[in-house]
């Protein structure tokens, strides 16, 4: 699924597009890049599937900051910004423009894949969610709610703890109601990375764990339903 994913680079630097286009490229990303802040506005809005924005904020004319602002107008692509400003003034002006992340230069390589692909995890959720139409604050599942802006879960006005990932699957099931997926396909739907045969194992331990915190009864499934041969559903409705 990753290589099917696209990641823009903006950079009024070469050497630093450069070097990082080349790690994006070896992890399987389509890599775009942009020199400056109005090249990254331009070629957001002419590459409307751009799943994540690595985003420079000095750059001469338009600043990485404006330009989140103002690709923020028509576009909710993660933008991850990278700055050699750590103050937390930086911080604070960078996310109220929509930044969604902060790196400060120098970083490593093993710290941005970190960062790219939990941005891109859970833009995957936020993308299903409007492409499936369903584009509600709220989510009913039997007798669940879910708040899909603050990532809560409720029964009864009792919530219910979920981690970020036991969520994300939750609302990958969710967003293929009344299809069934097997491991492989919520693996590769949920952690955008490579499928192996241990996967599947990492997949039947979080459905039980999702399970015993939504189910009534957690042996037998009514929500998170089984379909045999098939792998797991929610049904319609």
């Amino acid at each position: 699924m990753s290589s099917m994913q696209q990641i823009l680079v903006v950079d009024d630097d070469a050497d630093i597009r450069e070097v990082i286009r080349i790690q994006l490229e070896n992890k399987g990303y389509l890599v775009l890049e942009a020199a400056n802040g109005s090249d990254a506005v331009n070629t957001v809005r002419k590459n409307p599937d751009i799943d994540l924005i690595i985003l420079d904020i000095m750059m001469p004319g338009m600043s990485g900051i404006e330009a989140c602002a103002q690709i923020r107008t028509f576009h909710s692509a993660p933008v991850l910004f990278l700055t050699a400003k750590s103050k937390e003034t930086d911080k604070k002006e960078a996310y109220e423009n929509g930044g969604d992340d902060y790196l400060v230069k120098p970083f490593s390589q093993a710290e941005l894949f970190m960062k790219i692909q939990s941005l891109l995890r859970r833009y995957v959720v936020y993308k299903g969610k409007a492409e499936s139409g369903v584009n509600l604050s709220e989510v009913h599942v039997q007798d669940i709610v879910i708040d899909t802006v603050n990532h809560w879960v409720y029964r009864e006005n009792q919530k219910i703890e979920l981690t970020d990932t036991e969520y994300l699957v939750l609302m990958y099931l969710v967003k293929n109601k009344g299809n069934a997926k097997d491991a492989q396909a919520i693996y590769e739907g949920v952690w955008n990375e490579k499928f192996l045969p241990s996967s599947t194992n990492t997949i039947m331990v979080h459905i039980l764990k999702l399970r015993k915190k939504l189910e009534l009864d957690f042996n037998n499934p009514l929500i998170i339903r089984t379909v045999w041969g098939k792998g797991y559903q929610i049904d319609e409705g």
